[in-house]
């Protein structure tokens, strides 16, 4: 059996992962019924403040694997709309491989893995559910974790819940049918970049009913982890893509947006237990970094973020906002459609700037709703798109009251585009040389299409068995 340097067996690792869920589960404080995902954040860390390198599903879950921003990597738009990864060895499934890990693939990745794991770049073992739907992808991860293991595993579970299925006609699309009842809108809290409304609070009360069954899907990864004995030899690492797919949240470079859900829970000694709270900055990036050190092996190069063991071994002071990044960095390129965007928070402020054409918001990067119907109805797309947005975080948490023209805030804003265009010029972002073109047999829809985004989406849409 593999050992860490200091002589260790290797833990197993299972990385679990959603679309769209952002922070609403009931450990960040959303009234939503996640037991499952509570207990395991009593037992483990919960990162109150952790944030996606791009608010859109690809380029995130690229920037986790590779530890490097989107720009860098190549993943600047959907893997299914014609995106890829410049080189798949930058991805840690190389590093796991390498150190003797068996690779193991449930569900879907949505990085363009599962196409190259016959050359050894992806996944040893894929368990190949039909469908990438929760239930259909836990059947297959319990009957492995059932199953003896010769060797440590890094288990990439990976499901299409909290997506919107999109299916023609629906008022609402959270997979909702004899098996997926609707959620109860009659007591439900819309998010603050919303209305409340009948139509918002149908909304969110499906979105809601949809976070339970992810829930309930993670239940039986946890409980399988238990029954077969390996949940004290084994870390797990709970998060999503980026915020919910409503209007001002996914693929916003807001909080609403880049904020996600982490909590981790390991073997004693990691720092990983106790139920802890983590209010430091912290970036999808810090994970590939933090799970080399935690093993005792070398980060690669190319990594841009930071372990975050000082936070778990008290090395760093958890409560300090700026304990391990004084800045953190995100972007979107292309989602839907191309809407070039990058932003640098810190901890007290957010700045934003905007590199495409056009005056309104890109309607085709909302995925459509009965919530964006509604705000599309009564205006959303004439109101003017400001191309530098700056706001303070501790006195504007919403992010709607831009600063950037104020000129109390100049030495701010002057501060802070250095920032951005310091890191866009050190990560040789190619924004910097003009627009960012298609890659070959690259589709994305027209710049100010209202149609819908990603339609139809359908757990099929992202088929294991379809590259």
């Amino acid at each position: 059996m593999p050992t860490t340097s200091a002589g260790r067996k290797l833990p197993n690792i299972i990385y679990m992962h959603s679309h769209d869920t952002g922070r609403h589960v009931s450990a960040y404080g959303v009234a939503v019924d996640t037991p499952n995902m509570q207990r395991f954040a009593e037992q483990g860390v919960v990162f109150r403040q952790a944030f996606c390198a791009g608010p859109t599903c690809s380029p995130s879950r690229a920037a986790l694997c590779t530890g490097m921003y989107p720009h860098q990597n190549g993943m600047m738009g959907l893997r299914h709309r014609g995106f890829s990864l410049h080189d798949l060895r930058q991805t840690w499934y190389t590093t796991w491989r390498d150190a003797g890990y068996h690779a193991v693939l449930g569900g879907l990745e949505h990085v363009g893995l599962r196409a190259r794991a016959a050359e050894g770049l992806g996944h040893e073992t894929d368990l190949a559910p039909r469908s990438s739907r929760g239930q259909d992808v836990m059947t297959g991860v319990v009957e492995f974790l059932g199953q003896k293991h010769t060797r440590p595993f890094f288990l990439d579970v990976g499901v299409f819940e909290t997506h919107r299925t999109g299916k023609a006609g629906s008022p609402v699309q959270w997979h909702n049918g004899e098996e997926s009842p609707v959620g109860d809108p009659r007591y439900v809290r819309t998010p603050p970049t919303l209305p409340d409304t009948p139509e918002t609070r149908l909304d969110i009360a499906d979105f809601h009913a949809s976070v339970t069954r992810l829930d309930a899907c993670y239940g039986r990864v946890l409980d399988a982890l238990e029954k077969s004995g390996l949940a004290g030899d084994t870390l797990v690492i709970i998060t999503t893509d980026h915020g919910i797919a409503f209007p001002g949240m996914k693929c916003s470079l807001t909080d609403h947006g880049m904020g996600v859900l982490l909590m981790m829970r390991g073997p004693a000694g990691m720092g990983l237990d106790g139920g802890k709270v983590i209010d430091a900055m912290v970036s999808h990036l810090d994970l590939y970094p933090t799970l080399c050190d935690l093993l005792g092996l070398p980060t690669p190069g190319h990594c841009e973020g930071k372990s975050l063991r000082p936070l778990l071994d008290g090395s760093a002071d958890p409560a300090a906002p700026d304990a391990l990044h004084d800045a953190v960095f995100s972007e979107v390129t292309y989602h839907a459609a191309y809407e070039p965007k990058r932003a640098v928070r810190t901890t007290r402020h957010k700045y934003i700037r905007y590199f495409h054409d056009g005056a309104q918001t890109v309607a085709a990067n909302i995925d459509d709703s009965v919530s964006k119907s509604l705000m599309v109805g009564t205006g959303l797309l004439t109101q003017p798109m400001q191309r530098e947005q700056l706001y303070d975080l501790l006195l504007d948490p919403a992010e709607s009251h831009n600063l950037a023209t104020d000129p109390a805030h100049a030495d701010t804003l002057a501060d802070l585009r250095t920032r951005l265009d310091d890191w866009m010029t050190r990560t040789h972002d190619p924004l910097l040389a003009g627009p960012v073109p298609l890659p070959p047999g690259g589709q994305v829809n027209r710049h100010a299409d209202a149609s819908p985004s990603e339609q139809p989406i359908t757990w099929e849409a992202f088929d294991p068995h379809h590259p």
